[in-house]
């Protein structure tokens, strides 16, 4: 059976929904996307996602807001940036996307990306404690968050990570450390929808 595009009534979108995105950086440039498919083209991962870089820049403009924050396409995105260095209407489609997930991440629209919601989340906190990534605090965070039963099978792997000295019991704080807070509060600010 083919796939079929979903019908969207003009009831169901919101016209505002671009307005959201003028305080990402970069997202004011929205507009200016001539569809040219760049963005697409250069993604390494578009053909796993539901949405297109290019079919999601598309689908802001016309006000597909629900469409938008329950896209998978947000949450298999790899961070490269090669379709924000390549676009010619220089558009920061990966500041786009993050703000977009932070959005849907709050909004509690993850669908089937929980677990990628979860360990994103999980990620955010350990840096504002601590400055820097603490993979113990990191891995605690994110079994609480999604399976805690299952944090109890990882055990013997964490015992020889920390047997091979991979698995510090101490993890530490960096020097500045409110400076970093700061940053991430100003990216919640500017880039949070």
């Amino acid at each position: 059976m083919e796939d079929r595009e979903e019908i969207v009534l003009e009831a169901g979108v919101r016209h505002d929904f671009i307005d959201e995105l003028q305080n990402v950086p970069g997202g004011e440039r929205v507009r200016d996307c001539i569809q040219c498919g760049t963005c697409s083209g250069s993604c390494p991962v578009s053909f796993f996602m539901d949405n297109t870089p290019r079919k999601l820049l598309a689908m802001i403009r016309a006000g597909m807001r629900d469409q938008v924050l329950e896209s998978n396409s947000l949450w298999f995105c790899t961070s490269c940036y090669m379709c924000t260095l390549r676009c010619p209407r220089q558009i920061a489609v990966t500041d786009i996307i993050y703000a977009l997930k932070r959005t849907a991440i709050r909004e509690g629209r993850t669908g089937g990306a929980a677990k990628a919601a979860a360990l994103a989340s999980a990620f955010t906190d350990v840096v504002d404690r601590r400055g820097r990534n603490y993979e113990p605090e990191l891995l605690t965070r994110y079994y609480l968050k999604t399976n805690p039963a299952a944090m109890l099978g990882k055990t013997g792997l964490g015992i020889r990570l920390f047997m091979r000295g991979r698995f510090p019991l101490s993890g530490e704080r960096i020097r500045g450390i409110d400076e970093i807070r700061a940053i991430i509060a100003k990216a919640n600010e500017i880039g949070g929808l």
